[in-house]
């Protein structure tokens, strides 16, 4: 029973009451201003070959992504620093934006 309540209480703290659970597209443009130096505009177009592509990226793996940068799990000095200042609904907000852009990601069939 023990675990059931903390879960429940990490979630309430990951997604309060009122908040969006897929994240706003239209905040996450806003937010993403940073993001286009080195991902380009809408992130389709990154400035360097082995940076990725965000527009068109599924949602889920985009807040897992970022979520992983701000725990320290996944290891890239920049990221690191962005995700560090992210709340969780800047994250959501972010990937909301990013998933929704037009991509080559994205398959025409």
């Amino acid at each position: 029973m023990r675990k059931i309540n903390i879960l429940i209480a990490s979630l309430c703290l990951a997604f309060p009451l009122g908040a969006t659970a897929r994240g706003s597209a239209e905040a996450g443009a806003k937010k993403s201003e940073t993001c286009k130096a080195c991902h380009g505009e809408a992130g389709a177009k990154p400035i360097q070959p082995d940076y990725p592509i965000l527009a068109g990226q599924h949602y889920d793996y985009l807040v897992a992504a970022l979520t992983q940068y701000k725990a320290g799990k996944r290891k890239n000095a920049s990221m690191n620093g962005f995700a560090a200042a992210l709340k969780p609904e800047d994250i959501r907000d972010l990937a909301a934006y990013f998933s929704s852009q037009g991509s080559d990601l994205k398959s025409k069939y």
